[in-house]
């Protein structure tokens, strides 16, 4: 069974859907949690509802990377799991695309998640874990998700260059690939109520086990990736989307 007693995790964008439910997950299982988010009254909330420590840091922003990793030094000494899901999703069309919808996805996604894990590495434990939150949109080419896809695609890439740079140190880095969860995310993509629930309907039919996941199910997995339980796994993609990718050739 994980167990994460006397370990010390941060969890990026840990204020709301797959974040929060880790933080949640990491703690129960006995972890000194840290959560980050860019909204302060959310993650007040998130903190005092998790019991856990709050600290606000914009993932795009180079100097608030810096406090970030500057105050859980200063607070906690060195940590063992970072799990790097904060991160935006907005989709557009190749041919409307602007400038601003590729910089706000890249400079979030790409160059913070980068510079996260590059700022936090003197506080990072030999044998610590570092945890990507990818997407399935890296590989099935979904319309009008263009620079969201290409995004996570980089984070694919990242996870297999850093397992074999941090492999000396004995950190392993691994990712999960989510498709479709039932997170306030969706809410967020300037939906109607109706084209949301056309959206499930649609991606239902898909998926072998017919729903959306829960946030609690990607958790688990997150958990096992920063436990002693993958003890042999880096370099690893987990993706979690209850068979969407395996039925994709059905339409």
């Amino acid at each position: 069974m994980s167990n994460l007693q006397n370990k010390v995790a941060v969890v990026t964008g840990g204020n709301s859907g797959i974040g929060y439910a880790t933080a949640k997950e990491f703690s129960a299982q006995g972890a000194q949690v840290i959560i980050t988010g860019r909204n302060k009254a959310l993650l007040d909330q998130a903190s005092q509802e998790l019991n856990v420590t709050g600290i606000i840091a914009d993932q795009a922003d180079i100097s608030s990377l810096d406090k970030l990793v500057d105050t859980v030094k200063n607070k906690f000494g060195k940590i063992d799991i970072l799990f790097l899901n904060a991160g935006v999703t907005s989709f557009s069309p190749l041919e409307s695309a602007t400038e601003e919808h590729y910089d706000s996805i890249m400079n979030i996604n790409v160059k913070g998640t980068f510079f996260t894990v590059q700022k936090f590495l003197p506080i990072l434990n030999d044998g610590a874990s570092v945890i990507f939150n990818a997407s399935i949109n890296a590989n099935v080419g979904m319309s009008n998700t263009a620079v969201y896809a290409a995004s996570k695609g980089a984070i694919l890439s990242f996870n297999k260059v850093f397992s074999t740079e941090l492999a000396p140190r004995k950190i392993r880095v691994n990712a999960v690939s989510p498709g479709p969860v039932e997170t306030p995310l969706y809410g967020k993509l300037g939906l109607s109520n109706d084209e949301l629930s056309g959206l499930g309907e649609i991606f239902g039919k898909k998926i072998p086990l017919s729903r959306f996941a829960q946030s609690e199910e990607i958790a688990k997995t997150i958990l096992f990736l920063a436990s002693s339980d993958s003890s042999f796994i880096t370099g690893t993609e987990i993706v979690i989307d209850g068979g969407l990718t395996v039925n994709s050739v059905l339409n």
